[in-house]
């Protein structure tokens, strides 16, 4: 029986969780000899990326009533199509809320944020984040069949190339239970998420009008720039910049702080980030009980001579 894999995208475009979805069903199938069939609705790129990263098969469902996301006609859509015992999903904002409804509809056991490749499939077991992020556990899946979502960077995107094949699906998915009235997408920013290094700053900039530094650092690095939550409450970044535990939880390879103080309720966003850089004019920071590597200094002197140094490096 096929693993089969929701391939999300935005806009037609294939995100990278998507890939990281299908490599990590493409090691499951490897154990076990399956097939891997992705599943995508009303995606414009071609099936081609996906089988560059292992699917066996892609499904493609058509549904101009789909056009707006929903995450129970997304769910209902998935139903119809995927049959397999083992489903995954990207554990991205948009899946993470289809993933639950899914396992409802089939009466499936649900997974979330998983880390690793299982480590057993019958049962299916795997290791995964709990407690928002503070916690490991190894949850064990009795249903019949398992719904896991992979948590964004844990298992990365790897390419195992396979020659597929492409079906298309016209589906007639009723989609009331939602209205759009606007749609507003940022352009030209990396997926905070998705990010495999992120710049994020607190209230020791001092104001909004000092965030150019982070900007040019974040830049450099070809990083997403992030924020603590008292930042984006006073108006100096958009929400959609918070990472902790009431916004964005993120596990780059790479995070650097600059002037947070390290709360608890920040630390639960970003500790699963696989390398923490803490720069802080405060050697008293809690921050720094967490960072593989810590700054005390002045950030205004040590940021831009940073960033000066990495172009010199890159030429």
């Amino acid at each position: 029986m096929a693993i089969f894999v929701y391939a999300e995208n935005i806009n037609g475009i294939y995100k990278k969780a998507a890939f990281e979805a299908v490599s990590y069903a493409k090691s499951i199938a490897a154990t076990n000899g399956e097939t891997v069939t992705a599943v995508s609705i009303n995606p414009t790129d071609s099936s081609d990326l996906l089988y560059k990263y292992g699917a066996d098969k892609v499904i493609i469902v058509k549904d101009e009533g789909l056009k707006n996301f929903s995450a129970k006609a997304y769910a209902q859509a998935m139903s119809e199509v995927s049959d397999g015992n083992i489903i995954v999903f990207p554990h991205t904002t948009d899946a993470s809320s289809v993933a639950p409804m899914l396992a409802v509809m089939k009466d499936y056991s649900l997974i979330t944020n998983a880390l690793e490749t299982p480590e057993s499939i019958s049962p299916f077991q795997v290791k995964r984040r709990a407690f928002s992020g503070k916690g490991m556990m190894h949850a064990k899946a009795d249903a019949s069949g398992v719904i896991v979502t992979v948590s964004q960077n844990a298992f990365g995107v790897k390419e195992n190339a396979v020659s597929g094949s492409e079906e298309v699906k016209d589906l007639t998915v009723a989609n009331e239970d939602t209205k759009v009235i606007s749609h507003e997408q940022s352009s030209g920013q990396l997926d905070l998420k998705e990010a495999e290094v992120v710049v994020s700053a607190g209230r020791g900039m001092k104001g909004p009008e000092n965030w150019g530094m982070i900007e040019d650092l974040a830049n450099t690095l070809g990083a997403a720039t992030a924020c603590s939550k008292p930042v984006s409450d006073i108006g100096w970044r958009p929400h959609s910049e918070h990472v902790g535990q009431t916004g964005k939880a993120i596990s780059p390879n790479l995070y650097i702080a600059v002037g947070i103080s390290g709360a608890i309720q920040h630390l639960a966003g970003v500790n699963s980030s696989k390398t923490i850089v803490v720069i802080n004019n405060d050697p008293e920071a809690p921050f720094f009980k967490s960072a593989d590597y810590g700054v005390v200094g002045d950030a205004f002197q040590i940021i831009p001579e940073l960033t000066q140094k990495i172009k010199a490096l890159k030429g």
